[in-house]
Formats: structure tokens, sequence, C-alpha cells
């Protein structure tokens, strides 16, 4: 479970958006709403293809 300290004089909205940030890097909200519903053969193969996809292309961005 991520978590978030808030600093002293830090702004409420500037904490939530780095635990928003957090959950999104972690990819807890994401595998939540993918739990809330039956998911079929089908949909889990797209859904790791389309990852891949999207891995491979931020590793070949990010090359210095």
């Amino acid at each position: 479970m991520p978590e978030v300290q808030v600093k002293k004089g830090e702004p409420i909205d500037r904490a939530l958006k780095r635990l928003k940030s957090k959950i999104e890097t972690e990819g807890t909200l994401e595998e939540f709403r993918r739990r809330r519903q039956h998911e079929t053969p089908l949909e889990r193969t797209r859904r790791k293809a389309r990852s891949a996809a999207k891995k491979k292309n931020q590793k070949f961005r990010f090359v210095p």
C-alpha cells in the first residue's frame, strides 16, 4: 500500500498529487479496476500484449 507523508507547510493538493502518481506507477488502481469484473482469456492476452508493447516502446524512448 503506497504511503505519503505530508510535510509541514505542504498543501494537501500536492500530497494528493504525489499519492496519485505513486498509485499509478505501482499499478494498484489499474489492478483494482481489472479485478472488479471477469476477464476472458482473450481479453487477458490482449491486455498483456498491450502492456508488453508499451514497455518495449518506453525502453527505446529513454536510451541515452
